[in-house]
């Protein structure tokens, strides 16, 4: 009986999760156990415990009296997220670089093979499935399992597959995007871990800014506020 009630649970959270990492549930979207309940067919019991899981992940918010809602994270946390997301996926990039010819490295030139041909057919859907796609097998190449257990973590904190099409609508950011992918690439072909950390935290620092420009472009606030 536990069992089935914590494969229960599990179903819900994933559930849940997934739908607010993709979008389905957009930031302040307000959260009903009851009709989170029937959609899974379970009882609120699992969606409430699910619901504080997702709490503790950073992406529910519990307001007292009023309800619960998926997380409409602020300028200041998307920035400090960044910020770790910068040096996990800078490490990541080094020691990919150093790893040589492994299964990631060739998945990583048939994705920027698929970019080019997203970026000629202005096809930024696609691009966007593949950016997510890009960071994943550096991080997986890294052979790090600590790393990427902790960068997992927080991608799920910034919804990252929701943010990336965002920060693509900066004119001009997606052949930036792409540009800056097959230079990352290159270095990492040859071995030069420090280029490698050095370009790829400044892609990640790049992809940041379009975001927060995106964003809050109707807001005078100045980076770091929680506007």
């Amino acid at each position: 009986m536990q069992e089935s009630r914590s494969s229960r649970q599990s179903t819900v959270v994933d559930g849940i999760r997934r739908r607010i990492i993709s979008g389905e549930m957009s930031s302040g979207t307000a959260l009903s156990e009851v009709s989170l309940a029937q959609d899974f067919g379970v009882s609120r019991t699992p969606v409430r415990e699910a619901l504080k899981q997702l709490q503790a992940e950073g992406l529910v918010e519990v307001r007292p009296r009023v309800g619960t809602f998926v997380s409409t994270p602020t300028r200041t946390e998307i920035i400090e997220l960044f910020q770790v997301k910068e040096v996990l996926e800078g490490a990541a990039a080094r020691f990919l670089a150093a790893r040589g010819e492994v299964a990631e490295l060739d998945a990583l030139r048939h994705n920027v093979a698929r970019s080019d041909l997203a970026l000629e057919r202005d096809d930024v859907e696609t691009y966007t499935e593949l950016v997510a796609e890009f960071h994943d097998l550096i991080v997986l190449g890294a052979g790090n399992a600590k790393l990427r257990a902790h960068h997992t973590t927080l991608m799920n904190q910034l919804a990252y597959p929701r943010l990336i099409s965002t920060s693509l609508s900066t004119p001009g950011r997606f052949a930036e995007s792409e540009n800056e992918h097959r230079r990352l690439l290159e270095v990492i072909e040859s071995r030069d871990g420090a280029s490698a950390e050095r370009l790829m935290r400044n892609h990640v620092r790049a992809s940041q800014e379009a975001l927060v420009e995106s964003m809050f472009a109707d807001h005078d606030e100045r980076p770091g506020s929680d506007a």
